[in-house]
């Protein structure tokens, strides 16, 4: 089953490295702008599919289908929740990023508040970069794969998906990573398609034909809920339950409460303050070009309920009981029998029992260029974050030149360090998924607290920036040396949008009560840095001269009806 033909490998050989030359040939490095922000020259659907394929990486396309396979449909509620993250981010967050000309995110918050909060933001970020972006997608990407090629050993893909992805980004910087995204974007969809395509075609249906076959397997209990059913949570009983995205308060995924609030607030530290994918708007031609790019990613974002989640419901009913021992995947309780013991391997599985010769390597192909897409991004924003964020403020005096080779050497760095830190995560790779959630709700809530705060509230000062991203930072030590050592029943057993939410409480507490026990903030400052009216109504009069499809308002509104339709669908 994990066999690829010869015209499979040549269509995945001659895509590398037509990718790589490509990127390589898309470079601008001639200054510290050109590399690290595209020279700011990118236009609208340039910016909006980079958004769309640097999100949609390897660990999201084996872990929608994976959800999908376990009846979590409202995984969804990440997806769509992004549109509405992005029309706001695209409305009150943008135009202070443009037109303070920063290159990072925490250079921003050295110009709302002072330097401290850069630098611990800075550096937080880069170790998430490192630790869990770039090394979680090397991960994923060496277990998917040591399926394909179970004759090379996992170190030897790590390193080959490491140089890959560095072998453009080093030489080329922003421009060549956003560029080959494009393309890589564009794969990627025609790949989902296809698989949707054939796993319907196997079905023998359509849309009610899978919704009557689910109510079937639910009723005959040929789904295994494994923990879900042993700890008493939430299990759909009908193919209806399974596809809303709505669910009661003992959902062990995503209860209803979290979905008002932990998924917009994780959300809006992704879309609108983390690094990795704000950078690429940073690099949009204008103020325009960067919202309507923001909105065009919320708008292909919608689809993938359709293309990505739904073929894990389709192996449900198909490969459920498919024997994939031969596959050779081990995990704690042994060598996986069927898809239910390993739900990871939903995707491999689809793309082997389902793609023909010639499809199959364009497919993979297409998974590795999300691969690539990941990790090209983490590399070039955290050499964006070292050479800009530290050297350039130890090295005031270094030219453009200079800064580039620093960027470029940092990425290098990274690349080791990225690489020699995957093993470790395979140590715990039963628990990746909820690895990945706990860090970034221990690490999001104390920076979006600072960002939302520094832009709405004008009383917010320096010293209360400061102290609520230590203090939170503290507080996320504590609970996960709680949950590690059991010191708190109460903290341990929170679900992990509780605890986020929790944190991001105790940040805006302490940023509240420490902005107001110190001096204001600079006046400057905070008519520079904080939304206000005037700004709102400037921005009518600039809009009165677009047509109708250039008023990003406009844009928006539509936006925002499209979702709600969609949404509404799977209430």
């Amino acid at each position: 089953m994990n066999q690829l033909q010869n015209i499979d490998l040549i269509v995945i050989f001659l895509y590398l490295i037509g990718i790589i030359i490509y990127g390589i040939s898309k470079s601008k490095r001639s200054s510290s702008e050109d590399y690290f922000l595209g020279g700011r020259t990118m236009s609208w659907p340039i910016v909006g599919i980079a958004l769309f394929s640097a999100n949609i990486s390897s660990s999201t396309l084996v872990g929608l289908a994976s959800d999908g396979f376990q009846t979590n449909i409202n995984v969804y509620n990440y997806e769509w929740y992004a549109v509405v993250i992005l029309i706001i981010f695209a409305i009150f967050f943008l135009p202070f990023y443009l037109k303070s000309g920063v290159y990072t995110m925490p250079e921003f918050l050295q110009k709302r508040y002072d330097k401290r909060s850069r630098y611990y933001f800075s550096l937080i970020t880069i170790i998430g970069n490192v630790m869990v972006d770039t090394a979680a997608a090397l991960y994923v990407g060496s277990i998917v794969l040591k399926l394909l090629f179970p004759e090379v050993s996992s170190t030897t893909i790590i390193i080959l998906l490491a140089i890959a992805a560095a072998a453009y980004t080093i030489p080329g910087g922003l421009n060549s990573v956003i560029q080959t995204e494009v393309i890589q974007a564009v794969l990627l969809i025609i790949g989902s398609c296809l698989i949707t395509y054939f796993a319907f075609d196997q079905l023998g249906g359509g849309w009610s034909t899978m919704m009557s076959s689910l109510d079937e397997l639910l009723a005959a209990g040929g789904v295994d809920f494994g923990e879900r059913a042993a700890n008493g949570k939430y299990i759909p009983t009908n193919a209806d339950e399974v596809f809303s995205v709505v669910r009661p308060s003992n959902d062990e995924f995503m209860p209803w409460w979290g979905l008002i609030s932990g998924v917009a607030l994780l959300g809006f530290y992704f879309w609108a303050n983390n690094q990795f994918m704000v950078q690429r708007v940073l690099g949009a031609k204008d103020l325009n070009h960067g919202r309507w790019g923001a909105l065009f990613a919320g708008f292909l974002k919608l689809p993938v309920i359709f293309i990505m989640i739904v073929p894990g419901v389709l192996a449900l009913l198909l490969f459920n009981t498919l024997d994939i021992s031969e596959l050779g995947y081990m995990t704690a309780n042994g060598v996986c029998e069927n898809l239910s013991d390993c739900p990871n391997l939903t995707y491999p599985v689809l793309l082997f029992q389902l793609l023909p010769s010639g499809i199959l390597g364009l497919v993979v192909a297409g998974l590795l260029a999300a691969m690539m897409s990941s990790v090209s991004a983490t590399f070039n924003s955290a050499s964006t974050l070292i050479t800009m964020d530290f050297v350039k403020q130890l090295k005031p005096d270094l030219s453009s030149q200079r800064l580039v080779r620093v960027g470029q050497l940092s990425t290098l760095i990274l690349v080791v360090l990225a690489s020699a830190w995957v093993p470790y995560i395979e140590q715990v790779s039963d628990s990746l998924w909820g690895y990945l959630q706990l860090v970034i709700a221990f690490t999001s809530p104390p920076v979006v607290s600072a960002f939302v705060l520094g832009l709405f509230w004008k009383k917010a000062n320096r010293h209360g920036a400061f102290f609520s991203l230590i203090g939170g930072g503290m507080f996320a030590v504590f609970m996960i040396l709680s949950i590690s050592f059991g010191w708190s029943t109460y903290i341990n057993e929170l679900h992990f949008l509780a605890k986020a939410n929790l944190l991001f409480a105790i940040s805006v507490l302490v940023h509240i009560v420490v902005s107001l026990s110190t001096a204001a903030p600079d006046a400057a400052v905070v008519a520079n840095f904080t939304y206000k009216k005037s700004i709102y109504d400037q921005e009518t009069e600039e809009l009165k001269s677009l047509h109708w499809y250039q008023n990003y308002r406009i844009l928006a509104i539509i936006l925002g009806v499209i979702t709600v339709i969609v949404v509404g669908f799977f209430w």
